[in-house]
């Protein structure tokens, strides 16, 4: 992998300069001057993109005349839809200079925490991304049976520890039942919450529990506060199909310290697609920051109604669809 430790970047190849910016204070809370404040550091500092993970409800006059000025002088400013699923506009990312970014999972669907409205721009992965937290406090989740190794989710609450046995069903973890005694459960999701089919696997004498999912595609779930003393996590439809045709074999499952974490958030969409930015500006640095922004929305992959919409903007961000349209049509175009 690119940097040795499970992450490739998006500008993986290009040498592109970071300026780092502090905003918040030890509280999390921070002034719209201090955001001001900081974007205009960005500039002065030659950066051409500004990526925010961050905003609010209220609009500001002093944030919007900085991105207002900084989008003058060729300065593409990047910033989150919002996580609350409604069509709330969040700030900064509601003010025409500023790009506002939602979030999409593995599948190219909206996420549905990601705010939908009117100034949703454009779509990056929000789901399950891989992400960096201080040094070991993150969580990886590790999962083989047999010889096939698996990419499982941790399940959020587990204990850090690994369990070996053989793999069996249990259902959908609604009742104890002792025949998983010593084993690894296999769970699917749904009809009762995922402590529970924990709580009954461990007191079935289940040493380990795998939850897969019920529908397409990965999830992320949580034991809430019950405490469990089993490892336990989370699987896709797919992988608890292909388990389900290894029952009996010896299954590792397992939660390790890490320096990463799996994050859901427009958050985690907005360095995606401000990353995008930066690579194809690499390429054509004669572009301004309005044929940039332009570049990027026309070649868009379109989801969801034809056209722009309230989830997706103009689509999902593409740095190659991006690139050969500057190179075919030029700036903008």
């Amino acid at each position: 992998i690119n940097n040795g430790g499970g992450v490739v970047g998006v500008a993986a190849n290009k040498l592109l300069k970071l300026h780092i910016v502090k905003v918040f204070g030890a509280n999390g809370w921070a002034y719209s001057s201090t955001l001001a404040s900081a974007a205009n550091k960005c500039g002065a500092a030659g950066a051409n993109v500004i990526s925010m993970s961050l905003g609010g409800g209220r609009k500001s006059v002093t944030e919007q005349k900085a991105f207002d000025t900084l989008y003058s002088k060729n300065v593409l400013s990047l910033a989150a839809a919002g996580n609350d699923g409604n069509t709330v506009v969040s700030y900064p990312a509601g003010y025409a200079s500023v790009v506002m970014v939602g979030a999409v999972d593995e599948n190219k669907a909206w996420a549905t925490f990601s705010q939908y409205n009117s100034s949703v721009e454009l779509a990056g992965p929000g789901v399950s991304v891989l992400s960096t937290v201080p040094m070991g406090t993150g969580q990886e989740a590790v999962l083989t049976v047999g010889s096939a190794t698996y990419a499982p989710g941790a399940m959020e609450g587990s204990p850090v520890k690994t369990a070996t046995a053989p793999l069996a069903d249990f259902g959908i973890g609604d009742k104890v039942n002792t025949a998983v005694s010593g084993k690894v459960c296999l769970i699917q999701r749904g009809t009762v919450d995922f402590a529970v089919k924990v709580s009954n696997c461990q007191n079935s004498g289940g040493v380990g529990a795998v939850v897969y999912n019920n529908v397409a595609g990965a999830f992320g779930g949580t034991l809430g506060t019950t405490v469990t003393s089993i490892p336990s996590v989370t699987a896709t439809d797919l992988d608890g199909a292909a388990m389900k045709a290894q029952l009996g074999q010896s299954a590792t499952v397992g939660i390790k310290a890490s320096n990463y974490a799996y994050f859901d958030g427009t958050s985690m969409a907005t360095p995606h697609v401000s990353a995008v930015a930066a690579l194809v500006w690499s390429y054509s640095p004669t572009c301004t920051a309005a044929q940039m922004r332009a570049s990027l929305t026309k070649s868009a992959l379109d989801l969801g109604t034809a056209g722009r919409d309230t989830k997706y903007g103009f689509g999902l961000v593409q740095a190659k669809a991006a690139r050969d349209r500057i190179a075919s049509l030029g700036c903008g175009n």
